[in-house]
């Protein structure tokens, strides 16, 4: 259900196009992991992988699991609630995992949160928490970095802000380009598998922001 809604709607807010590497596959039982700059980007990272015939199971903050009807429907598709700051957060893992063992393809948000920046300029990721290396290691899944940029055009900034940003998106119409990157294999320590994580995801959105348009200064 996110992947088709995100499908249809993504397109009358703005322009999408995606790109991707030469060698980019996601392959069945691999983690695909995003950067996370506005409450729009999960939708328009959904859009864009369904256009490469891919529908992930979404690794969500569990908030969204309070909403009466979408809550039933996360559930039922069996995206995958994240608890933070919780000592259910481990579980979170648990169900990533066996959902990558059963060849389920798997989205997560490495940064665990949004940026507090008010502007709707690009910039780069923010620090990634440990989940994403934690998991990588435990199920030797490949993870495919993908960058998105323009979803701040969107949605950004105060809730005010926010509301009318998605209000006069249709009439704006802004540039949105998601760009998949290359698989890559995390080795190392949780550290290092970290770093190569945030690298590799920061390269993808780097490229995305470039296909924007974005000043050289914002994409650095």
């Amino acid at each position: 259900m996110l992947s088709r809604l995100s499908h249809a709607l993504v397109p009358t807010v703005g322009r999408l196009t995606v790109t991707s590497d030469p060698d980019a596959e996601i392959a069945p039982g691999s983690i695909v992991a995003a950067n996370h700059t506005s409450l729009a980007d999960p939708a328009i990272v959904l859009a864009a992988l369904r256009r490469l015939g891919v529908q992930p199971v979404v690794m969500a903050a569990a908030g969204l699991w309070r909403i009466p009807l979408l809550g039933r429907a996360l559930t039922r598709e069996g995206h995958i609630p994240v608890h933070r700051r919780d000592r259910r957060a481990a579980q979170a893992l648990d169900l990533a995992a066996d959902a990558l063992d059963k060849g389920r393809l798997i989205l997560i948000y490495a940064e665990g949160g949004l940026p507090l920046r008010k502007d709707a300029a690009e910039a780069a990721p923010e620090s990634f928490r440990s989940g994403l290396a934690r998991l990588a290691e435990r199920t030797g899944a490949p993870v495919v970095p993908v960058g998105q940029a323009g979803a701040r055009r969107v949605t950004s900034g105060s809730a005010a802000k926010q509301l009318a940003g998605l209000v006069t998106a249709p009439v704006r119409r802004p540039g949105l380009h998601v760009h998949v990157g290359t698989p890559l294999t995390l080795t190392g320590d949780s550290a290092t598998r970290t770093a190569q994580a945030y690298g590799a995801v920061t390269d993808a959105w780097r490229k995305a922001a470039a296909r924007l348009g974005e000043p050289a200064a914002a994409a650095a």
